[in-house]
């Protein structure tokens, strides 16, 4: 099974920027990210007053959740909506739950796919998998448009396939997103993970504690790193809820030591810091 590994960001990120084209690029760079290194969870926290709040985290929320769907499903479990008007700008993930095939003759035995359930028969249910037939389900009573996951068990005139659990594939696929309402430090204080990890600039250099983190990564099933917003590192979002950093993440590192710019953008740092992580773990 794969280390689930949890990623926690600001709902601010995006609010220095104020075109929602730009918002939306954004956000495909921070999907991009988690898609490369294997993140298992998303985790948008609340940081600013409440209507930026629930304004940017139902936006990411909504254009993150859109980039994991497969394309074939994005019509089918998605409606028209304002968020997605730059959608089409987003970035493929190309994961492995994003397959090109869309042909029935080129599925496998064994093979998994997303689908959609598109409708109920005698036998069970039939599923939208993305080629020109949907799958059939036996034996099964699922509401319509739900998003499942399967695996094909007869190739023919007539797909089947049958309910799979996630936690069986052993291949990356996809994030699930959190868009949580709890504070950073609640979610800290309420949540157990094996292993948290805080970037901030004003962290011990990594190199200090690199072994350490090493070492507690590899018996660790359940980890979390968290990272800051553009106007306030994760220091300040904890003391406002009068608690201290240091003492509710396990480390606290700076993972880009002698930066050459007075900030660095989240979605720079969650590129730049899962990158480091990734290399030292792998």
């Amino acid at each position: 099974m794969l280390k689930k590994i949890s990623m926690a960001i600001p709902a601010s990120v995006v609010s220095d920027t104020p075109h929602l084209r730009e918002k939306t690029a954004k956000i495909g760079l921070i999907g991009r990210a988690a898609a490369i290194f294997r993140i298992y969870e998303i985790i948008i926290y609340p940081d600013t007053s409440k209507a930026e709040q629930i304004r940017d985290t139902e936006l990411m929320a909504t254009l993150l959740s859109y980039m994991e769907t497969p394309q074939y499903l994005r019509k089918r479990l998605f409606k028209i909506k304002p968020e997605l008007q730059f959608a089409g700008i987003l970035p493929p993930l190309r994961t492995t739950h994003h397959p090109l095939n869309r042909q029935s003759k080129n599925l496998k035995l064994g093979e998994y796919r997303e689908g959609a359930t598109v409708s109920q028969t005698g036998a069970g249910v039939l599923v939208d998998i993305g080629v020109e037939q949907p799958a059939l389900v036996l034996n099964k009573q699922l509401p319509l448009n739900k998003r499942v996951t399967v695996r094909i068990i007869k190739i023919g005139k007539q797909i089947q396939a049958e309910i799979a659990d996630k936690e069986e594939i052993q291949d990356y696929w996809g994030y699930i997103v959190d868009a949580e309402k709890h504070t950073l430090g609640q979610l800290l204080q309420r949540t157990k993970y094996d292993l948290t990890i805080g970037t901030s600039k004003y962290g011990v250099p990594f190199s200090e504690v690199a072994e350490k983190v090493r070492e507690k990564w590899k018996t660790a099933s359940t980890v979390l790193v968290a990272f800051g917003s553009p106007t306030q590192g994760l220091h300040e979002i904890v003391k406002r809820e009068g608690l201290n950093l240091d003492e509710v993440m396990d480390y606290v590192v700076n993972l880009i030591p002698a930066q050459g710019t007075e900030t660095v953008r989240t979605e720079e740092a969650l590129l730049a810091s899962l990158a480091i992580l990734n290399a030292l773990t792998a």
